[in-house]
């Protein structure tokens, strides 16, 4: 949201900086899914502070931003990078919390008139009134931040603490005394320090005393400055969760929708909607109509059949101020490339014939011409598609079907081989997979279906995919038969002669 907020203005002409926040000085709350567990003896530590846990990084932050900054460059999102850590250690926040320690009685007031019982701690556990303290230092022994701040001058800024762990160090300069404000404080004084303009954020910090509702009046009566215009967003889903959800773990991640999702694609489904519609981001078979959508809203586009909204949504998901996004030069229905990884096993030699096949007209003679769609295809296909449901030929006739075929069937695979070498194409496949049953019920080929010539069809078809696949459903059988190429259509299908009687 604050991408697109931010390209829009750079598409008028107006100076702008996307800040890329980087909370990176936050403790370590707990140890995700798929983490060692031995972790755990670092939560409370700085993000900073916390070993890579594939030691591939010099630290826990460093490698969730390795990826995360690859995906921004491929969803072609310029930002400006602040690291937190950066900010609190360097001193370019000490005047400010040098400011919130003196002004702590003001903060705690407008705390207060948002909590629920007067006596409670906030968010970070710092109790209120006399006691409450906006800092929190990390340990200077175990460098958690299991602290509790138990006093502080303004004049001399020397604050003393106390740790859990037993530390209790000698009152120094708040400057020197390394920590961070709370969240609740920490946010405001950012804004301020940075003369925020527009902020988005989870509609879960939108609501009455939200975070945003109490850093509104911290920034104002504290920080002297003024909150950013905000908009707040609503979930995004993904398939078999209710939202995204990086803290609990396992939650996929930018790079995950890129491996399946072509980069303009993925910024389209938020474009198209308003921040406040919550929304999924399909990773099962229902990637097949996404992408469905996104190339028949390109033809609308490229036809000036468009509406309004819907082209200016596609425009920005496409390019930005500053420059346009990767797409296929030779575009191929994503349901076709998934179908041809499917029956190839992503073979690349044999995934270029088909879709020479596929394309007599102006033959696609190299891959990269498909991509990146076809990384995409391929990638979903192995990662999201679970191996039962993926395609298996079968090496050899099924022999024991083909001797039980009833007279209407040997005469429909006959009709079928025998019109193979007719015309090799797509579209000529699809012709004759569809002819086959109206031949064979008397009507002509142009004939519209009626319910006895579609449970014709269907049955035919379930023949063909025990024959081919060895059960009753597939990919699309033209693409299918694609793949296979003629000689092994034959095989499988028994050549399409007659086979002897069961009996």
């Amino acid at each position: 949201v604050p991408h697109l907020v931010a390209d829009e203005l750079a598409r008028r002409g107006e100076p702008v900086r996307h800040l890329l926040s980087w909370d990176d000085y936050d403790r370590l709350r707990k140890v995700p899914a798929g983490v060692d567990p031995s972790f755990a003896q670092h939560i409370g530590r700085p993000l900073t502070a916390v070993p890579d846990p594939c030691g591939e990084h010099e630290s826990w932050a460093a490698h969730f931003k390795a990826p995360f900054r690859a995906a921004l460059h491929d969803l072609a999102v310029d930002v400006v990078e602040v690291s937190q850590t950066l900010m609190y250690t360097g001193g370019a926040y000490s005047a400010q919390v040098e400011h919130a320690m003196a002004h702590r009685a003001d903060i705690d007031a407008v705390l207060g008139r948002y909590r629920t019982r007067k006596a409670e701690p906030d968010e970070a556990g710092e109790a209120s009134g006399s006691d409450y303290y906006p800092y929190k230092p990390w340990c200077a022994v175990c460098g958690r931040d299991t602290t509790t701040v138990t006093s502080y001058d303004p004049r001399t800024t020397q604050v003393a603490y106390r740790c859990d762990c037993g530390h209790v160090p000698d009152p120094r300069p708040v400057a020197e005394t390394p920590g961070k404000l709370v969240w609740k404080v920490d946010w405001p004084m950012r804004w301020a320090y940075e003369t925020v303009d527009f902020e988005a954020g989870g509609v879960d910090h939108s609501s009455p005393g939200s975070s945003f509702t109490v850093g509104s009046h911290l920034v104002r009566e504290v920080f002297r400055g003024e909150p950013p215009t905000y908009l707040g967003y609503s979930f995004v889903g993904v398939s078999g969760q209710a939202k995204m959800s990086g803290s609990v773990g396992g939650a996929p991640t930018p790079t995950d929708a890129l491996e399946v999702l072509e980069p303009a694609l993925l910024r389209w489904l938020y474009a198209r909607r308003k921040p406040s519609q919550a929304f999924t981001i399909a990773f099962d078979q229902e990637i097949n109509r996404t992408y469905d959508e996104w190339d028949a809203l390109g033809r609308a586009v490229a036809a000036g059949t468009a509406a309004q909204l819907p082209a200016l949504a596609r425009d920005r998901a496409a390019r930005t101020a500053s420059r346009a996004l990767r797409q296929p030069e030779r575009l191929v229905p994503f349901r076709t490339l998934a179908s041809l990884a499917d029956v190839t096993g992503g073979d690349e030699a044999q995934i270029l014939r088909i879709l020479g096949d596929l394309t007599p007209q102006d033959p696609i003679r190299e891959l990269w011409r498909t991509e990146p769609r076809l990384s995409c295809a391929r990638s979903w296909m192995l990662r999201h598609v679970p191996p039962e449901e993926r395609t298996e030929v079968r090496s050899s006739p099924d022999d024991e079907l083909l001797s039980a075929l009833r007279p209407a069937q040997r005469e429909a695979l006959e009709l079928l081989v025998g019109g193979l070498a007719d015309d090799w194409s797509l579209e000529g496949l699809t012709n004759l997979l569809y002819g086959v049953p109206k031949r064979q019920l008397g009507l002509p080929l142009d004939v519209q279906p009626t319910p006895e010539l579609k449970a014709a069809q269907r049955q035919w078809f379930v023949l063909l995919y025990r024959l081919l696949v060895g059960r009753d459903t597939g990919p699309r059988l033209p693409t299918l038969l694609l793949a296979l190429g003629p000689d092994r259509v034959r095989l499988l299908l028994g050549g399409g002669r007659p086979q002897p009687d069961a009996a």
